[in-house]
């Protein structure tokens, strides 16, 4: 064994080692090739990464324009595709049919029951035909009570009571009748004239009147079949549910509608109802009214012309 340092490598200078005298010449060829071919081996891995350098540079500016090139493309393209999108007409949608007010009634009528909605439906007809009635009727018994009292006065003094009873029997209304059965009454004084035309205003007050009890019944029927049906119906919604075990719209829902659509069934009958009503009633009034004041002016005619008996 000796000690043996390699001459020319410096780097294991402060090392000692010992081989065999094989061993030596091995280490010793080794370290001359790797000593002697350091240098050039540097250069060569230096030439190697700068030609990397210079290959990789130019490869990667192209790939980065390459990439701004294609962000600026799709970017093109978005815009292109957001200005044809703004510049082409919208579809219209298909325009939805649409349901006439008929339509709809007749659809709620079949939806609220036909059990519940007829009755209805004949309170709503037979009150306004009695509306209707009471109206033509008052219409035609309106008059203009002071011209007619003004001519019954001429008539009186041109043509006596006959010829004044004629005019009353022309003229419809019942002022009219009043005064005709005053004239009547004029030979058995100013008294029984007065009795006559009070007792016979309260006659004609009884025929404006007439069937106006009907309308009261049919308006107040309306809504208590409307609320019937709601009671109907909410016992129905309660039976579905506890024949499902479940409180579900889907369960409930056909009975609640019932009781909805006859409820207000029945208060849109008395509310047309109620409004014919009220305009007869002061039809009535009105034309009381006019039988008060024209009564009172008659009498004083007869009063004044000395057409009955004292």
């Amino acid at each position: 064994e000796s000690a043996y340092t390699p001459k020319g490598y410096r780097g294991f200078e402060s090392l000692s080692l010992r081989y065999n005298t094989k061993n030596c010449c091995i280490f010793d060829l080794f370290v001359t090739v790797f000593t002697d071919n350091l240098i050039p081996m540097r250069k060569l891995i230096a030439s190697c990464l700068m030609s990397f350098l210079m290959l990789t540079a130019p490869m990667s500016t192209l790939f980065a324009q390459e990439t701004v090139d294609s962000t600026a493309q799709t970017t093109e393209q978005t815009a292109t595709t957001d200005s044809a999108a703004a510049e082409a007409p919208v579809a219209e949608a298909p325009p939805v049919a649409e349901v006439s007010f008929r339509e709809m009634l007749k659809e709620k009528f079949i939806e609220g029951g036909y059990e519940w909605m007829t009755p209805l439906l004949i309170c709503l007809i037979l009150g306004l035909a009695v509306s209707i009635e009471r109206i033509i009727y008052l219409n035609m018994a309106t008059i203009n009570t002071k011209k007619f009292i003004r001519n019954v006065e001429a008539t009186l003094k041109s043509g006596g009571v006959a010829a004044a009873q004629e005019l009353c029997r022309k003229t419809p209304g019942p002022i009219a009748s009043i005064v005709y059965e005053g004239l009547n009454r004029t030979d058995e004084g100013i008294e029984t004239v007065e009795k006559a035309v009070v007792s016979y205003g309260g006659v004609e007050m009884g025929k404006m009147e007439r069937a106006l009890p009907w309308l009261g019944l049919f308006i107040s029927l309306g809504p208590m079949l409307g609320f019937l049906g709601t009671v109907v119906g909410m016992i129905f919604a309660f039976d579905q549910i506890e024949a499902a075990g479940d409180i579900s719209p889907t369960v409930v829902a056909s009975g609640i509608k019932v009781a909805l659509l006859t409820t207000v069934g029945g208060l849109i009958v008395a509310i047309i109802l109620q409004i014919f009503y009220n305009y007869i009633m002061s039809k009535i009034d009105g034309l009381v009214n006019e039988m008060e004041e024209a009564s009172v002016e008659f009498i004083d005619i007869l009063v004044k012309g000395g057409y009955t008996k004292k």
